[in-house]
């Protein structure tokens, strides 16, 4: 689905409340580590894991695997020998035991024991080993030659509906968390490890306790994968990174019904309009208009779960007032009416 143009985010649609003027203190610019972990608590409110599913692979040398891509996320994590990953075109990167890796999109990739190997689709072996529609169960198999040995942790998570401004929109195609680098990596790893082998027997709960692991993961992830690359590239992470413009994404996280608009939100930072606009865009490589209606839609499509909710209300929750105003708004972004992706849900 194509981003909506930034024209038609740029200005707010004329269903969107009027803007009332709110000042606040002023802020302290330095970089600030908590100011970003604030924002990611929120962030991640609205990206946990609709469910996930784990899977667990014996991996012995040589072999080459090649996935044409899932819908959702992948969080993998493996013991005994390094592997090679290679997203797409991209040159392979090397693994190392213990490393969590993270595949936000879901890409195609290859994983091997050496790079260059022909690849065997995944798709047929997981076929071939799983028990009734896929995501219910989890999956085990071996495969490869006679060699030294991967064991494959991996969790495939579906996530909720993303679009341009989003969380996940701004995310690369692979991060790779070394334990080498983060002392924690370790533990989430022996966790994750842990928690795989223990689905594999189905205890009650066990849908349930992946579910809140993956959600576990990706805080660390992200926050590590925050810390690494907030002097690097445009992006809602290096946004946040920034004392200034944290406090502008925090006031539309905390209040995304509020009538904001360029202004509104520079006086919030106790920032000049230009001085606001020309930060925000280059750190988030968007202008402020454009997170604002994107991260509204966000919450309109987690809210369109709930059939307790009529289309005003959500309409009203993200600051638009009338139903066909929004609806618009929704379309523009996802490509779908609200009904229908709630139908859909």
């Amino acid at each position: 689905m194509p981003p909506a143009p930034a024209s038609t985010l740029e200005t707010p649609d004329p269903g969107t409340k009027r803007p009332e003027i709110r000042h606040a203190a002023r802020p302290d610019f330095r970089f600030r580590m908590h100011a970003s972990g604030d924002l990611l608590s929120r962030l991640l409110a609205h990206w946990r894991s609709d469910r996930a599913v784990t899977a667990r692979f014996a991996l012995s040398a040589p072999w080459a695997l090649r996935s044409d891509g899932v819908e959702g996320a992948l969080i993998r994590m493996a013991t005994g020998t390094p592997y090679w990953i290679a997203v797409g075109q991209d040159e392979p990167q090397r693994i190392e035991a213990g490393d969590i890796l993270m595949l936000p999109h879901g890409d195609t990739h290859t994983i091997s024991s050496t790079p260059g190997l022909p690849a065997r689709p995944f798709q047929p072996l997981i076929a071939a080993h799983q028990i009734g529609a896929h995501g219910e169960r989890p999956i085990v198999f071996s495969h490869g030659g006679d060699g030294a040995v991967t064991g494959m942790f991996s969790l495939h998570l579906w996530m909720p509906e993303s679009g341009v401004g989003t969380l996940v929109d701004t995310l690369p195609r692979l991060i790779v968390i070394r334990r080498s680098e983060a002392p924690m990596t370790a533990a989430l790893a022996q966790t994750m490890e842990s928690l795989v082998d223990q689905s594999l027997l189905q205890p009650p709960g066990w849908q349930l306790a992946t579910a809140r692991m993956a959600d576990l993961l990706l805080a660390h992830i992200l926050g590590e994968h925050l810390r690494a690359s907030a002097e690097r590239g445009a992006g809602m992470l290096r946004g946040m990174a920034d004392q200034g413009i944290a406090r502008a994404m925090l006031a539309i996280h905390d209040h995304p019904g509020r009538p904001w608009t360029v202004a509104t939100l520079a006086s919030a930072c106790h920032l000049s309009r230009t001085v606001f606009s020309e930060r925000f865009r280059h750190l988030v490589g968007m202008t402020p208009m454009q997170y604002l209606a994107s991260y509204r839609m966000a919450v309109a499509a987690e809210k369109l779960k709930d059939p307790a909710l009529t289309l005003d209300d959500i309409a009203a929750a993200v600051g638009y007032e009338s139903d066909k105003a929004f609806a618009r708004a929704f379309r523009r972004w996802n490509g779908m009416t609200p009904a229908a992706y709630a139908r859909r849900r």
